[in-house]
């Protein structure tokens, strides 16, 4: 059985930023990799796992991916002040399904995950992977300028100006959008 390969216009994100990019949009048309179980086999591949793509997984998978968007829109939108955060909620109520451990091997201090069910791994993981870049640069997690793009990037950039989830992709329509304005007015 030949590879499936990842249709996503945008991989190599962080974990958890990689679960959003699950859903994108091609030329108007909202496009989502897990819908089934192949999909989140091509998702699971491309991060790394080893678990095998089932319906619990993805269930689980799914849940942690509405979670991650409720708190990643409400990170970048900002909540009103006293405002109850339901995206902290809901990556909270993942993050319940597992824990780390810390360890000592004869490499040194360590961590290792444990689940109570091994179908929560990639979604617990995705779910802590944001708590990390939350930790490490908060400001740097973006949505893409563009408007009709449902991306999200890490913004790695030397001096933290990205506005696109691809200069190739988003950062040129938004280009030949403005130069076409601009030639249409002359």
């Amino acid at each position: 059985m030949p590879a499936v390969t990842d249709p996503r216009p945008l991989t190599g994100e962080p974990l958890a930023l990689d679960l959003l990019n699950t859903r994108w949009n091609s030329e108007g048309v909202p496009q989502d990799l897990l819908t089934d179980t192949g999909g989140l086999a091509v998702w699971l591949t491309a991060n790394g796992f080893a678990l095998p793509a089932d319906e619990t997984v993805l269930r689980h998978t799914l849940q942690a991916r509405d979670a991650l968007r409720a708190a990643v829109d409400e990170h970048l939108r900002g909540k009103a002040d006293g405002a109850p955060s339901t995206g902290a909620e809901r990556v909270d109520a993942v993050l319940a399904h597992g824990r780390i451990r810390v360890t000592l091997s004869p490499e040194g201090p360590g961590e290792r995950a444990e689940f109570e069910d091994p179908a929560w791994e990639p979604g617990w993981l995705a779910a802590r992977n944001y708590l990390e870049l939350l930790g490490a640069s908060p400001d740097r997690i973006r949505h893409c300028a563009h408007e009709t793009c449902v991306l999200h990037f890490l913004d790695t950039s030397r001096n933290g100006t990205r506005r696109w989830c691809s200069m190739s992709g988003c950062g040129n329509r938004a280009k030949a959008s403005r130069h076409y304005a601009r030639t249409k007015e002359s």
